[in-house]
């Protein structure tokens, strides 16, 4: 399972990462890398999000079925998050096309998030039955 998840990271780059805000979730749409099963993502520093995850570390993120076909698999993934401080992994992760927001791998602004994964659902395919990681 641990291959067939990271392949599909692999694939899909863009996805939602939901938060908690106000008793609320909110989503939207983000530019996911990742080591293993740990997801990576960058925002900047004066987001509402980074308050989100400071009052409720756990997070949503819905991952693949980028393309217009309902037979990509795809995942939901519940996960904590936090603010990742290496600069060494900020550049590693570093596109871009995150350029739109943030300038630069050494902008002061820039903070990337780690997202460890608690469970994840994985689909092969809209309507598929879903196969379950867990830590």
């Amino acid at each position: 399972m641990k291959n067939k998840l990271t392949k599909m990271f692999s694939d899909h780059k863009v996805g939602t990462l939901a938060t908690i805000r106000e008793n609320r979730p909110y989503s939207r749409f983000m530019i996911f890398f990742h080591e293993g099963l740990t997801l990576y993502t960058a925002t900047n520093q004066h987001t509402h999000k980074i308050e989100d995850i400071k009052a409720n570390p756990h997070v949503h993120i819905l991952l693949g079925m980028e393309n217009t076909s309902w037979n990509e698999p795809y995942a939901e993934i519940e996960a904590e998050a936090i603010v990742e401080e290496s600069q060494e992994l900020k550049n590693k992760f570093w596109d871009d096309k995150l350029s739109e927001w943030i300038k630069s791998p050494e902008d002061p602004e820039y903070l990337l998030l780690k997202l460890s994964p608690t469970s994840i659902r994985y689909y092969e395919k809209a309507g598929s039955e879903a196969e379950i990681w867990t830590e």
